[in-house]
């Protein structure tokens, strides 16, 4: 992992990192704030309260997942209507849209679209189109074939908006995935969905990083 470029923002500025990722048959630069990796690196940063940077800026397993998930869906996913929640360093919809889909990112945070942006052109991906947004307020006028979120289920009171997001925009036919490294919070609003009918099943990605593994699980949900 690499320095590059620092970032002025409102609140200062901020040193990005180059993560470099090896995918499919090219290696991915994406820039971040820092790496949540392993789940030590989870403990710290969330036992630190003072001076955190935004949380969707860092990176996180669950993006890295979602994104081999992404890519194992390639033949499916051109001039498809994809929409990423909480995009975050917005890794798994800059590859959907490598694939030819047709990406919306949406994240609450401006530093956050900012880096999407910068690591789509680091990339070398264009028709990304970013919208600030919070999910509270979130309204489209297109309904989309393919939902993305990566660390989306672990706020229990996001449920219910989260749902019915779900409900209200995602295309007949279409799927949602969400990746999440089993968090046990996480399971309720699955529940419940599937107790409703939804169809839910996962996939469980195993990522090696630094000095051991990381088990992340990318549900896939999608209308009985």
């Amino acid at each position: 992992m690499s320095r590059a470029p620092t970032l002025e923002t409102s609140i200062g500025a901020i040193t990005l990192h180059e993560y470099r990722l090896p995918l499919g048959e090219k290696t991915w630069s994406f820039l971040h704030t820092g790496a949540v990796l392993t789940l030590a690196d989870e403990q710290r940063y969330l036992r630190v309260e003072h001076d955190r940077l935004p949380y969707g800026v860092m990176l996180w397993p669950s993006s890295i997942a979602l994104a081999h998930e992404v890519l194992a869906r390639a033949t499916s996913l051109a001039g498809q209507r994809v929409l990423e929640l909480g995009a975050g360093t917005g890794v798994p919809g800059i590859v959907a849209a490598s694939l030819g889909a047709r990406v919306l990112q949406t994240d609450h945070n401006e530093v956050a679209l900012h880096v999407c942006a910068m690591n789509a052109e680091r990339n070398r991906v264009t028709g990304i189109e970013r919208r600030l947004a919070e999910w509270e307020t979130f309204a489209s006028e297109t309904r989309f074939d393919v939902l993305l979120g990566s660390d989306v289920l672990y706020a229990t009171p996001m449920h219910a908006r989260l749902r019915e997001i779900c409900e209200r925009y995602l295309a007949p036919g279409g799927c949602v995935l969400f990746s999440d490294p089993l968090r046990e919070q996480s399971l309720p609003m699955l529940e419940a969905m599937q107790a409703d009918g939804w169809r839910v099943g996962f996939t469980k990605w195993t990522l090696t990083i630094e000095h051991g593994q990381r088990s992340i699980a990318v549900y896939e949900l999608t209308r009985a």
